[in-house]
């Protein structure tokens, strides 16, 4: 069985009921999430064995974070324990043409706040094969930005293969910012994901003919884009999810894996959202799954598609779907009928 370490933070999600806005909810539903937490869920579920490194703090919170990881098979021993807070996010989800909307609550959370030292990596990597974090963890902190980068220099002269999903935050920092701290960082990486806006919003690499707002993309722009990702990094591949929103309820879902210097596209999925929070982690999910797998690339950014596009039916930032699920829709199996 292959072994994977993600690294980044776990928060907890405050969402109001349906699809109430904030001004109109009195109550909240509570769960927990966060990018790299999401990607480590995703894997345990199709059988990989998969280890989440943080820190949380020690009392109830902390604890209750911890376990929602340990529900779904997650390991959980390379958690430091300590520090203050959990991060909180609020969640108001879009309907129609009105978007969907996040507020951060997550400023000296625990993990933000941990020394680069208080990390093991040299024992967190042994036996590891894979390591995936994405941009939202350096850009938490100066900390955490130093953190990842002594995350991906272990990985490296461990033999580790590493993956980043840029998910460039404009709340968290500045394009100015993410360009110079993932620059550097992504000298260690081997695949990278990003989406329509985050090459561009990090390394100022931009789609031709391409218009995100009004749901028009152009598979030859993302094509270039990802050939010039792969030159100025030396990136094994670049994958890129393809969002062509048609309204916050209903969008046009696909990716695109390129590496050897070819591109493979995924087919289009119309997809309806239930809940769009982690579409793209479970899109990485998929990938390191296959690319582990042994998958050929067409066959690896199909299954990476399919699990993110199973991963909008469900409510939660957890794509909580089971590799044979992911497999039958794959395959060409959408019809959505009741399986009995």
């Amino acid at each position: 069985m292959s072994k994977v370490v993600t690294y980044g933070e776990i928060m907890l999600r405050l969402s109001p009921e349906n699809y109430l806005r904030f001004l109109q909810c009195d109550r909240y539903e509570a769960s927990f999430g966060g990018a790299e937490a999401n990607v480590a869920v995703s894997l345990s579920n199709f059988g990989v064995e998969c280890h989440f490194v943080s820190k949380l703090p020690e009392h109830e919170i902390g604890q209750a974070a911890l376990n929602a990881l340990r529900r779904y098979g997650v390991k959980t021993d390379r958690i430091v324990r300590g520090g203050e807070r959990v991060g909180i996010y609020f969640c108001e989800k879009g309907a129609s043409q009105r978007p969907g909307k996040v507020i951060y609550d997550r400023a000296y959370s625990a993990v933000s706040q941990a020394a680069p030292d208080e990390y093991d990596w040299n024992g967190i990597f042994k036996d590891a094969d894979w390591f995936h974090f994405t941009g939202i963890t350096p850009a938490l902190s100066e900390l955490t930005a130093q953190t990842c980068l002594d995350a991906v220099r272990k990985a490296k002269e461990a033999g580790v293969t590493v993956s980043c999903d840029l998910n460039f935050r404009k709340k968290l920092w500045t394009p100015e910012k993410a360009g110079k701290i993932m620059g550097e960082i992504c000298r260690y990486v081997d695949y990278c994901i990003a989406n329509e806006e985050d090459a561009k919003d990090v390394f100022g690499i931009e789609a031709d003919g391409s218009d995100i707002y009004g749901g028009k993309l152009d598979r030859n722009g993302y094509e270039s884009v990802a050939e010039k990702l792969a030159l100025r990094f030396g990136f094994k591949g670049v994958a890129i999810t393809l969002r062509e929103s048609r309204s916050a309820s209903d969008n046009n879902w696909s990716g695109m894996l390129y590496t050897g210097k070819k591109a493979y596209f995924s087919r289009k999925y119309p997809v309806h959202i239930v809940d769009r929070v982690g579409g793209g982690d479970s899109f990485g999910a998929g990938l390191i799954y296959a690319l582990l797998s042994d998958y050929d690339p067409q066959s690896a950014v199909e299954f990476a598609v399919a699990s993110s596009c199973l991963k909008h039916s469900i409510e939660g930032d957890f794509n909580l779907v089971s590799l044979k699920e992911v497999a039958n829709l794959a395959s060409g199996d959408f019809s959505g009928r009741v399986q009995r």
